[in-house]
């Protein structure tokens, strides 16, 4: 339902509009305290919602067979170019849902990004969806070269295959916030099926310091939550990847964790930890998912990209 049938006043439409609140799914997900905040009668834009979601179908209590064959009987996996990254994940990069690729600095996380962009447009027999992926850079990481590569291994025309790629650039963790909201007007005329976030907090680290720890933490749920709306709504693939944090006082158990903390946590179905071995082995250990067991196995980044180590 658009904001345009909601009994709202204009000054009220305008401003939802501008925060990027344009559906009644999108301000169904916002608290109430953020329309508060956004200072357009918050408490009168979220009781016309609960009438709303009161009378909507979608909303209503349904049976768990209901919902498996309404909507997990429509989840497709692609390939990642990896027997064994496919495997831990339990069929591949699952639609609907956000993986996270989680490790320090050179432990593959752009590469499995280059790769997964390519791979989603392989054809079902080998493995993929036979669809477009857009590529939100917020590192400046991209290489399109990289790609290239990839796609000749793949058997796939490099032209043809960098066509299929939607690229944007953010630099700023609100251009990054926009890119997303304005990706429920392009996924379905484009074919796309993967979404690709490269690396999800960066700017979110870099710009809120100090006190404003809390806005960021703020900022950064309502940024996951989009993502989960676009994976859900339009079943594609969401994939992110997410830098590391030194935990000094820690004595035993791993010095690191995720960046984002539990709004990353809580907001990523399957969660994969990177980490370098040696020169030529990377492992990758599945530590979080709603269905697949915990699991290593091993990979290495090679010219034609990244393979099973040992294979």
């Amino acid at each position: 339902m658009n904001i345009e049938d909601f009994p709202l006043p204009k000054k009220v439409k305008d401003k939802l509009r501008k925060a990027g609140l344009e559906s009644f799914e999108y301000i169904a997900l916002t608290p109430a305290f953020i329309l508060e905040g956004l200072e357009l009668e918050g408490e009168k834009v979220w009781k016309t919602v609960e009438n709303n979601l009161q009378t909507e179908k979608n909303y209503n209590f349904i049976t768990a067979l209901e919902h498996y064959k309404t909507y997990r009987l429509k989840i497709r996996y692609f390939t990642t170019g990896c027997r064994g990254l496919d495997g831990l994940l339990g069929g591949g990069i699952e639609t609907g849902a956000i993986t996270e690729f989680v490790g320090e600095f050179a432990t593959g996380k752009t590469q499995i990004a280059h790769q997964l962009a390519v791979t989603v447009q392989l054809p079902s027999i080998k493995g993929g969806l036979e669809s477009k992926s857009l590529y939100l850079d917020t590192e400046g990481t991209f290489r399109p070269e990289r790609i290239i590569q990839i796609a000749e291994y793949r058997g796939l025309n490099p032209e043809k295959t960098l066509k299929n790629i939607l690229y944007a650039r953010a630099y700023t963790s609100e251009q990054q916030i926009h890119y997303v909201k304005i990706l429920k007007d392009i996924i379905e005329d484009e074919n796309i099926r993967l979404v690709i976030v490269d690396s999800l907090v960066n700017h979110f680290r870099s710009e809120y310091i100090g006190e404003e720890v809390y806005v960021r933490q703020r900022n950064l749920a309502r940024h996951v939550k989009d993502l989960i709306y676009i994976a859900e709504k339009f079943n594609v693939a969401v994939v992110v990847t997410n830098q590391v944090l030194s935990v000094p006082e820690t004595y035993l158990g791993m010095p690191l964790k995720p960046a984002g903390g539990n709004v990353i946590a809580h907001g990523c179905a399957h969660r994969v930890w990177l980490r370098k071995i040696d020169e030529n082995r990377i492992a990758a250990r599945l530590f979080d998912s709603p269905k697949n067991p915990e699991k290593e196995v091993l990979i290495t980044i090679t010219e034609n990209g990244v393979l099973d180590y040992g294979k």
